[in-house]
């Protein structure tokens, strides 16, 4: 009897670092559904390229700092898979959807704090909550955090100590869905050349510049340095990597 293909949920993977996760997990045999925030055509671009690679892929509209909407997602994630492969569970969640936020902490507002901790902490905490009864027993949580949990940098004291509160939560996924053979990790990268964050790392040469020269590696990380490690514990290989971090950033600030 042929094995069932198994489905990974990327959320964030129409573009930048997602794309890569999502691209390389389907290089593995592996079917995907990618949500976006509002760049359709991004999205339907990273399907196509996973169509390509001969494996089933469909993406979703998704603001994941709207609570509210999850149930509302999963109910359609759900019936379409349930219609395509006689189940309405998958097997891996990747919660990799994320904006950056680059503010002094002395002048960080409320209302930054609570758009990026509604997306990194609370949209995480809880969309993962919702997955889990269409997340099947012997799967896997990958949880997208960053260097800057690790290290500190001029600007980022509520992104990066909401990256924490994620990496924290992950040990305690390990812990409470063992039970269920559910492993979670987490992916840490360090600075990455991609559009995040309006292309900060990518196009300033002057940051570019200086994080490569804290990077042991040399380089600033490209997105193709983080895929295949998010791809990787998706395999058996990995069945026994739990409640990780995992820092990909070429050695950044040792």
């Amino acid at each position: 009897m042929e094995a069932k293909t198994k489905i990974a949920l990327v959320t964030g993977g129409s573009r930048g670092l997602g794309k890569n996760m999502a691209i390389s997990i389907a290089k593995k045999g592996i079917d995907v559904i990618l949500t976006y925030n509002s760049n359709k055509q991004e999205a339907e671009n990273t399907v196509a390229e996973i169509q390509a690679l001969g494996q089933k892929a469909i993406a979703y509209q998704l603001d994941t700092s709207n609570i509210k909407s999850f149930d509302a997602f999963f109910k359609e994630a759900s019936a379409h898979l349930e219609e395509n492969t006689g189940s309405p569970k998958f097997d891996f969640l990747i919660n990799n959807a994320g904006t950056a936020l680059y503010a002094p902490f002395a002048e960080t507002t409320e209302e930054q704090f609570d758009g990026v901790m509604n997306i990194h902490y609370k949209g995480v905490f809880f969309f993962t909550q919702k997955a889990l009864p269409y997340l099947n027993d012997g799967g896997r949580i990958v949880n997208i955090s960053s260097g800057l949990a690790r290290f500190s940098y001029l600007g980022s004291s509520a992104y990066g100590s909401m990256k924490g509160a994620v990496e924290v939560l992950t040990r305690y996924l390990a812990k409470e869905l063992g039970s269920r053979g559910i492993a979670a990790n987490v992916v840490a990268p360090g600075a990455i050349e991609t559009d995040f964050g309006g292309g900060h790392v990518r196009d300033d040469k002057e940051v570019n510049d200086q994080i490569a020269s804290f990077t042991a590696l040399g380089r600033v990380g490209l997105p193709g340095d983080i895929g295949g490690v998010v791809a990787f514990l998706c395999t058996d290989e990995a069945k026994w990597i739990n409640g990780q971090r995992i820092e990909v950033s070429g050695g950044m600030s040792l």
